[in-house]
Order: C-alpha cells, then structure tokens, then sequence
C-alpha cells in the first residue's frame, strides 16, 4: 500500500516549497511547518515501504519518455536506507531550524528553499535511470547555490555560493559526457525496441557487453560528477567555503544532502566500476587520499563550522575509499561504505547543529573567542561530545564500528593486492580526525572564556534534535551494522548481477580474498583503529584541555611553513581561483576574445563587406531599361564568338 504513494516521498516536499514560497510570509515561522510536516511525512511513507518490500522485494514504477528514455521510481534496499535516513535527519534539521532561523526576515524563503532540496535529494535517490538522476543532481547543485547564499547581501556568502556553483558544474559536466558516452555504447548494442538505455537495471544487464576500455572512461567520467559533489580532491575547494550559509543549511549539506549524492552515485554504479579497469582503484585512491589531507587542513583551522567542513570532507573520503577496495570483497563493499554514510549523517548533523547552538549562544564562530562555553550549555557540550567521539571511532559509538570497518577492509585490500597506501591514509587519517576534533570541543567548552560572548542554552525546539541525534551517534552501530551490511551488500542480487562474471572485465582475480584475509588479520590490526581513536583523543586532551600537560606552541610556531600551508589550505584558493581561473582561464578567454573579434568576426567581416560591394557594383546595372539589356546581350555574344573563334585558331 505505501509503495502506491511513493510519489509522494518527493512530492510532498515539493508541495510545501510552492505553499511556503507564495503564503510562508503569512504564516507563523515562515510556515517552517509545512516543510517539516511534509518531510516527516516522507520518513512514514519510506518507513512503511520498508515493512512492506523488506528484505527481498523492491519497488519499480516506470513510464515512458521519448523512445529510449524513461521516468521511474526504482526503491532497492540502497535507495530505501537513503530514503529513511534522508526524510528522518532532514526532519530533525528543519524542526531546529524553526527555532534557530526564528526573526529571519527570510524564514519563508529558507523553507522554501530547503524543502525543495530535500524534495531535490530525494528524487535523486529514487531515480531508476541515470539521465532522471542527473536532472534531480543538478536541482540540487541549484538548491545549494540558492541556500549557501542565503544571506546575499553578505558578500562572503554571495562569493561561497558563486563557487560552490561552478566547482561543482566542473564535476556535473563530467557527469554529463559520463552519461552520453555510457549512452552512446548502449545504443549499440542493438537492444530490443522499447528497452530504456539509460535504466539502472538494463545498464547492470548489458554491463559485459560494453568494451572494457568504455567502461573506464565512463568510470572516471562518474568519478569526475562524484568527486565535485562530494568535495573529493581536487574538487573539494568549494566545501569549506559553503560555511558562509545558515547553520543548518551546513547541517543539510554535510549530513543528509549534496555531498552523500557523490558517494550514492557510485555506490548506486557500483557494478559498472567493478567492471572497469582501473575505475575502483582511481576511488579507492581519490577517496584515501582525500581523507587524509583534507584531516590534515582540520588542524590548523579555528573557525568552528570549518573544522566540521573538513572533517566531513575527510569522511567522504573514507566512504570513497570503501567503495574503492571493493574489489576484494566485491558488492559488500556497498554495505561498509553505506553504513559510514548513514552513520556519519547522523553524528555530522549532530555536530553541526551543535556548533549552530554555540553560535547562536555566543555570535561567533572563533574558537580563540569562546573557551568555557560548556559551563552555559550543559546540553550542547554533552550532544557535542558524543558526536565527537563518534566521529573520532570512540569504541562503542556508531562511528566506531562504521570506520573500523572500513580500515579493516582497506587492509584485507592490502593484503590482497600488496598495496597497502589506502590503508595508511585512513588510518593516519583517523589518528587526526580524533585530535582536530576534540581540539575543537576543548577549545569550545573548556577553560576560562576568551571574550565577553553571551551566556545562554538554546531553547528545547533545538535541543530536542540535538539529544535524538546524539542517541543515535551513540546507539545505532551496534544493532545495525551486520543487518546493514547483509542487506545492502546484496542489493544488486535483485538484478542478477554476477560479481564473479565482471571480476576479469575490471582485472579483479580475487572475489572472495577478503574473506581469507580477515581470517589472518594480525591482532594490531584489529586494534589499530582502537588505539588511533583514542590516542587522538588523548593527545588532544594533552595539549588543549585545562588539564593540559603540553604546550602546542613549542612544537609548531605561528611562522611555521607547516602551519602556514595548513592554514592557506595547501594554497588551494590561490592555485585554483588566483592562478587557474583568474590568470590562466581568464588570460585564455581573452586571447579568444580577440581571436573571435579580430580573426573570426574580421574575415567574416570582410567577405560580408566584399560581397557587399560586389553586389552595389552589379546592382548599378540594373537600370530596368529593356534596351540596354538586349545592348548587354548582344555584346556579349559577340565577345563569345571573338573568344571561340580565337580559340579554334590556336587549336584548342
């Protein structure tokens, strides 16, 4: 019965952005209501469509569009996790927004504008084909732009949402070309009239009939869309900067929207880069690679919705780097990525909502001006920790048990394949991620204050959110994760798709390495993730708590270069916005400006004014007088024959 109104997952949402666009202004909140009544409505419908196809149906709705093409809903065990987690976080978010965007002249805007994101999030993730999917990607690379400069007046936002627009348009029209390629070999396959090309379940179909060395140019094409919209390297500049938006504009992008579309994207192609060569060992190391330097750049940052920023381009990472050494355990791989993605939702939202309550205590984002908050906000300090340590892979906590899976799969891949880099970017990652991020929560709500900040705890209808999260930052891994892992690593056994056929295509010689390997797992290595958690953790509490028994200052100087780079970020800004786009792209479109204006524009210019020309001399003689025709006529008979006789003569 629920899978009737599975429409109305995204429709509902959509519905309420019109109502609070039009009539929000007259409503109380802006009309925030509507946006939170329709997508709590979504988590019922997806909930109940959970009881009903759990654990081995799914449901597919499909029509026409044009010969080759289609709309559907395609809901499979990985979109239905995305659909739960994406209708419950976004409520919870939207529900501490009425209170956090209270007295906003632009409340009913906001809604508007997040509801049709969430709406945005959602069509995309039940999309069963690739060209229906691209639509909603790019509705909600709009949205984003929209709420990232929500604030427009504010320069700074305005700047963030210009570059979180076209970074992003960077990786969509690899997206593009990805799927016209993909297009273009499925059209040759010469499939039976009627068959929509661009279907997710016709495309695991005919995966090894395309050429292998399609496949991956495709692989990297999709690569290319995920890593813009999940902020992976090089792509990921725009990321911190989409900070300049509201909080739980933050909160929606770095838990439940935006970014986890990247990662859904290739977990939802997951057959295809499996059978590429060299598609998921470019994942495994864009994603393991991201993941440890975007940690390192959290170090060093003291603007507290930054570190967050960071730290979620940083777990993205781990999620890539899952799906990356997939090819050792094969689609199980899905199941380890998803689980961190579901789990990091619920611990990244918490944590960026709890920043969004110190900052709506303290009106700063500094954490050189705040110290000692925790004393005001006993509530905020204890969420904000839990989300910490879930993020930090605390033993017992949800994000524990989502990464821990994740290094140990890395290192089955080691062992398997002997290239072990993967797994020392995560695990050295996870060493800093611990660190930055109980450096943050101690320079936040320990100490003494560093400036005279206001001294309040958020009201309930933010703090309501914050304690529902953090039990689930605390309480959901254990339970889930080995439901989770079955469930959705066999999500593409609904299609029939033979992993142990695609292996050779993809260069894969082991599908069940991993299992052998885990069986041998030297005992450091099962708790190596423990020991790296924690020790973050304690070095943290070392160097920044009030108990601290190190002083930072004699390690790492002001004038450090080490500390500089961190600080410029790898001078990311000015190599790709000062240098690239502003020198080299810049400098290139006006060569071909001038190009264009004097070569282009000049030839043409001057054939239009010879033909010009030409056609007033000849337009001169047409007097209209009959007898100078027949005098034209004449003489040029005459000429004729003078030049025929003349011919004849010299025998031509």
């Amino acid at each position: 019965m629920y899978a009737d109104y599975a429409y109305l997952i995204v429709g509902l949402p959509v519905l309420a952005f019109i109502l609070t666009i039009f009539f929000g202004w007259h409503l109380p909140r802006g009309g925030g209501f509507l946006t939170v009544l329709a997508t709590f409505a979504g988590f019922i419908i997806s909930a109940g469509i959970f009881t009903e196809i759990f654990p081995e149906k799914v449901v597919h709705q499909s029509m026409h569009w044009f010969a080759t093409l289609n709309v559907g809903i395609l809901i499979d065990p990985l979109a239905l996790v995305m659909l739960l987690m994406v209708t419950f976080v976004c409520t919870l978010i939207h529900t501490y927004a009425l209170g956090y965007m209270n007295g906003d002249p632009g409340m009913a805007r906001y809604f508007a504008e997040a509801g049709l994101f969430t709406a945005a999030m959602l069509g995309l993730v039940y999309s069963d084909n690739l060209l229906q999917l691209f639509i909603f990607w790019e509705l909600v690379g709009l949205c984003s732009y929209l709420l990232i400069g929500f604030w427009y007046r504010k320069p700074s936002a305005a700047s963030a949402a210009k570059k979180a627009f076209l970074t992003t348009r960077v990786g969509d029209v690899m997206f593009l070309a990805g799927i016209i390629l993909l297009y273009n070999n499925m059209a040759k396959l010469g499939l039976p009239e009627g068959t929509y090309l661009l279907q997710f379940p016709v495309i695991y179909e005919n995966l090894t009939r395309i050429d292998p060395t399609q496949l991956t140019l495709v692989s990297l094409l999709l690569l290319g869309g995920a890593a813009g919209k999940s902020g992976q390297f090089p792509l990921d500049i725009w990321l911190p900067d989409a900070m300049e938006g509201p909080t739980t504009v933050s909160a929606m992008i770095h838990a439940a929207t935006m970014v986890t579309a990247g990662v859904y994207l290739v977990a939802r192609m997951f057959p295809l880069f499996y059978a590429a060569p060299y598609g998921l060992l470019a994942v495994a190391y864009v994603g393991g690679f991201t993941a440890l330097y975007a940690a390192t750049m959290g170090l060093a940052a003291f603007d507290i919705k930054r570190v967050l920023a960071f730290s979620t381009v940083s777990q993205l990472g781990y999620m890539m780097l899952a799906l990356g050494v997939g090819s050792v355990v094969g689609a199980a791989a899905v199941g380890v990525s998803m689980f961190h993605l579901i789990g990091h939702s619920f611990f990244k939202a918490l944590l960026f909502l709890c920043a969004g309550s110190v900052i709506h205590a303290v009106a700063t984002n500094d954490l050189r001006e705040m110290g000692g908050v925790g004393r005001y906000m006993r509530w905020t300090a204890g969420t904000m920790a839990i989300g910490g340590l879930a993020l930090a892979g605390f033993p017992g906590t949800t994000g524990f048990f989502s990464k821990d899976e994740i290094l140990v799969t890395a290192w089955e891949y080691g062992a398997m394949t002997h290239d072990y880099l993967p797994y020392i970017f995560g695990i050295v990652g996870a060493l800093l991620t611990a660190f930055y991020t109980f450096r943050m929560w101690f320079l936040t709500f320990t100490g003494e204050p560093r400036s005279d900040y206001h001294k309040h705890e958020s009201p309930w209808i933010m703090l309501g959110p914050l304690v529902i999260l953090a039990l689930f930052a605390l309480f959901f891994g254990m339970p889930a994760q080995e439901g989770f892992y079955e469930t959705v690593g066999n999500n593409f056994a609904h299609y029939g798709v033979d992993f142990e056929e695609l292996a050779p295509i993809g260069g894969h010689v082991v599908e069940h390495g991993g299992e052998e390997a885990a069986v041998h797992e030297p005992f450091i290595i099962k708790i190596l993730p423990i020991l790296v958690g924690v020790g973050g953790i304690i070095l943290a509490l070392l160097f920044y708590s009030p108990w601290k028994k190190l002083d930072i200052r004699k390690f790492v100087g002001e004038k450090d270069l080490l500390r500089t780079i961190l600080v410029k970020r790898y001078y990311q800004h000015e190599i790709f916005t000062a240098w690239f786009a502003e020198t080299v792209v810049y400098g290139i479109s006006l060569i071909a400006n001038i190009f264009d204006i004097r070569i282009v524009d000049g030839v043409l210019n001057k054939i239009s004014e010879t033909t010009l020309g030409f056609a007033n001399s000849i337009r001169r003689a047409q007097t209209g007088v009959i007898q100078n025709y027949i005098t034209a006529l004449v003489f040029g008979i005459v000429v004729l024959v003078i030049v025929i006789k003349l011919a004849m003569e010299v025998g031509l």
